[in-house]
């Protein structure tokens, strides 16, 4: 009995170990968030985004049809406006003014759920930046993720052209359950 003891406690232990290693690691394939837009129907696509590393909250449940509101300003670094539609939504930033944290805050002190930081470069296709705290004492508790830059312009003209106030998404989506459904993706990223 003590040797299944001491065996069950070396698992733990070398388990314990791995997690913190891979928290200290780079981002991986499995740590990417996925959501879903269900209109703009043009986009109706499966989108890939990337948690904060060291602030923000996480998804404690999953939404079925919540709106995504583009943050007026864009960048998401002053007061934000009509904090009405906001109120409970997830919320579209533009990288850059600011740090991912004050961003974050803004969303948070708005009313927001969660917020998905798009970067600036509308060509980023493919490159993941790691959000990081910015030393400040802020501590948002609202999930916040970063967003490729060519699915934020896309999300964001397709909602201008439409002349939509936001998009409506599933989020987080489990793309491990969609497996027998052939998986809807951006045709300009590869995954």
């Amino acid at each position: 009995m003590a040797k299944v003891v001491r065996t069950a406690a070396l698992i733990l232990y070398l388990w314990s170990v791995f997690m913190q290693f891979r928290r200290m690691s780079g981002l991986g394939i499995n740590e990417l968030l996925y959501f879903r837009v269900i209109i703009p129907e043009d986009i109706g696509y499966i989108f890939s985004a990337a948690p904060a590393k060291d602030f923000g909250g996480h998804f404690t449940s999953s939404y079925d049809e919540i709106y995504l509101v583009p943050a007026d300003p864009e960048d998401g670094c002053s007061e934000l406006r009509d904090t009405d539609t906001i109120q409970g939504q997830v919320v579209l930033v533009e990288r850059g003014g600011c740090s991912f944290v004050q961003k974050t805050r803004q969303v948070e002190e708005a009313g927001g759920k969660a917020v998905l930081i798009a970067d600036n470069a509308v060509d980023n296709d493919s490159q993941y930046l790691d959000m990081i705290t910015d030393g400040s004492t802020a501590k948002p508790s609202i999930p916040a993720l970063f967003l490729l830059g060519r699915d934020g312009m896309m999300i964001r003209r397709s909602l201008h052209r439409q002349a939509l106030p936001w998009a409506v998404i599933s989020i987080p989506v489990n793309v491990s359950s969609l497996a027998s459904f052939p998986l809807k993706q951006p045709p300009w990223t590869l995954w």
